[in-house]
């Protein structure tokens, strides 16, 4: 049978595998709870073509895989699952000219007492921010990405906004004093080969960039953003891009002088769309 259309690229996989894993140490328990997306590509055309499977792995077998190989890794750090499970996926099939993995981790803390002390085997949700990873083999070096997803921050001074473009649209005033409002969505890809304390770089990433975000005297959302990846490669010597994502979640002043009310510039009105959306991929030079 003559087909009209040839395929020009074709990938599967098994997506959105939670997995919840406890290391139980004799005085503590550790807890990890992620989330894997797995993609493989090959030599997989006559499944498509003709219904012929003898070359399809499964994705149940993909899934099954991800428990299987939890059991036998620490995962001590996403980045290093991820490549653990491309590297079985490669290894084991040879039709398999790529894996990607792809990692969202569910952040859990340790719940205090009263004293300060750290539960042993008792966890709180610590917040919306979820760490991300993503890794590539195509039995070259890994291409090792890790990011941060939903990370909310908000600063209630040092934010301006002035001398834009104008034109017969226009309403927007200029501003020397707002709220900054955003869920950071960053991703960077770490230097080929390398292979640093994942667990160390990632903390190091994601608490320079709030600290950048606090302590900056922003001009712009943009100007803020491109100063936290500037900070980022200053302080982690393995990454050698990073992209950022920092949508502008508006809080607009409340006119209260119709209410017979003075305008105190302390109630706004909070909205989630639409909003304004800023993106910038920085590299490393040289």
């Amino acid at each position: 049978m003559s087909h009209p259309a040839a395929i020009t690229h074709q990938s599967y996989g098994k997506s959105r595998v939670r997995l919840t894993k406890v290391t139980r140490h004799a005085d503590r328990h550790d807890l990890r709870e992620i989330s894997v997306d797995i993609t493989l590509e090959g030599d997989f055309e006559a499944s498509y073509l003709a219904g012929d499977n003898r070359s399809v792995v499964p994705t149940d077998t993909m899934k099954n895989t991800v428990y299987g190989i939890a059991a036998r890794h620490p995962l001590d750090a996403p980045e290093s699952f991820g490549l653990a499970l491309v590297e079985h996926f490669l290894t084991r099939h040879a039709h398999v000219s790529a894996a990607t993995v792809a990692i969202e981790e569910t952040p859990w803390r340790r719940i205090e007492g009263p004293d300060g002390t750290a539960h042993p085997h008792a966890f709180i949700a610590a917040g919306t921010a979820r760490r991300t990873c993503h890794v590539r083999g195509d039995r070259g070096i890994p291409c090792v990405e890790a990011g941060i997803s939903g990370l909310t921050v908000v600063k209630t001074t040092d934010s301006a906004f002035r001398n834009f473009v104008r034109d017969e649209f226009t309403v927007l005033p200029d501003v020397d004093d707002r709220i900054f409002g955003t869920a950071v969505e960053a991703r960077w890809r770490y230097r080929s080969g390398s292979t640093p304390d994942w667990n160390a770089v990632w903390s190091t990433a994601c608490r320079t960039m709030v600290d950048v975000f606090a302590g900056h005297r922003s001009l712009a959302v943009q100007q803020t953003l491109h100063e936290m990846g500037q900070a980022v490669f200053a302080g982690c010597g393995d990454v050698e891009e990073i992209s950022l994502e920092m949508p502008n979640q508006h809080r607009i002043p409340m006119d209260l002088a119709p209410f017979g009310l003075p305008n105190t510039n302390s109630i706004f009105v909070t909205t989630s769309e639409p909003y304004g959306l800023i993106r910038a991929t920085l590299q490393r030079k040289g």
